[in-house]
């Protein structure tokens, strides 16, 4: 079992001018990534599968199978995780849920992740982060923290989300912190979404270009755990769901339904 702890150092920077906002310039070492260049199941040395169909806090459709190739396939050098109308205890739907817990552990540095998001209404593909505590049962949702890297609902295409949750700040109370704007062609053309992660600032990229920005303390926001969980491990998480609360009404024509993955690497400061 491979297990990598990231964590962020003394860093030497450049504040370059951007026309939304001022950004560091950094150079980046890549310290893990999975290239998919294999054929059959996502790499067990560096993905684990959750499983299961109770809805995930969200009311979701699917339920997300382990070890299924029929909804996690490596093949041609990409990732494919794939939702089908297909019945599974219960539940109309399949899909999977892959995760770098005990693989892969973050704190602080760069992520990257390349990806082409599925067309059609009722889907919901995400790229995001949880604190490690979660799954050790030291902190439940919202107390540990939650990163949205990105998120997409096919009901209202081409617009990309991301978001910060904590105990204080999260979408049940409406006070998330979050930004969402129009890309282009997010179904046919692959696209880097992204952030570099610091102590002091989350930094959202799509295609390397500042998407989203969020400072510990910004806005006099509570800087402790409760409104800023994000100094601790966390782990990665790529998933396409299927209705649910942000989800919505689900076309049964759009399937098979698939998210797929060119890349997933991470960094640190050289």
């Amino acid at each position: 079992m491979q297990k990598i702890i990231l964590v962020m150092g003394l860093l030497c920077f450049t504040v370059v001018s951007h026309s939304k906002t001022q950004f560091t310039e950094k150079k980046w070492k890549l310290v893990w990534s999975d290239e998919f260049n294999y054929n059959g199941l996502p790499d067990s040395t560096k993905w684990t599968f959750e499983e299961g169909g109770h809805g995930w806090g969200n009311n979701e459709k699917q339920y997300y199978l382990r070890n299924s190739i029929e909804n996690s396939v490596v093949k041609n050098g990409v990732l494919h995780i794939i939702a089908l109308k297909k019945e599974h205890k219960n539940l109309k739907y399949t899909s999977a849920k892959l995760t770098t817990y005990g693989r892969l552990s973050l704190q602080y540095g760069k992520i990257d992740v390349m990806a082409k998001l599925p067309r059609g209404k009722g889907n919901w593909p995400a790229i995001w982060m949880l604190a490690e505590s979660i799954q050790k049962k030291s902190e439940p949702w919202p107390l540990c923290g939650e990163i949205d890297i990105m998120e997409h609902v096919g009901k209202n295409p081409n617009s990309m989300h991301t978001s910060l949750h904590s105990a204080l700040y999260n979408h049940i109370k409406g006070t998330q912190i979050t930004h969402f704007e129009k890309l282009q062609d997010v179904f046919d053309t692959f696209h880097k979404y992204g952030i570099e992660w610091s102590k002091e600032y989350i930094k959202f990229f799509v295609d390397d270009r500042l998407f989203f920005e969020s400072y510990k303390g910004q806005d006099n926001r509570v800087a402790t755990n409760e409104g800023w969980p994000f100094d601790k491990p966390y782990y990665l998480i790529l998933n396409l769901a299927i209705g649910g609360n942000w989800g919505g009404e689900i076309d049964d024509l759009i399937f098979p339904n698939e998210m797929q993955i060119d890349y997933v690497r991470v960094f640190q400061p050289k």
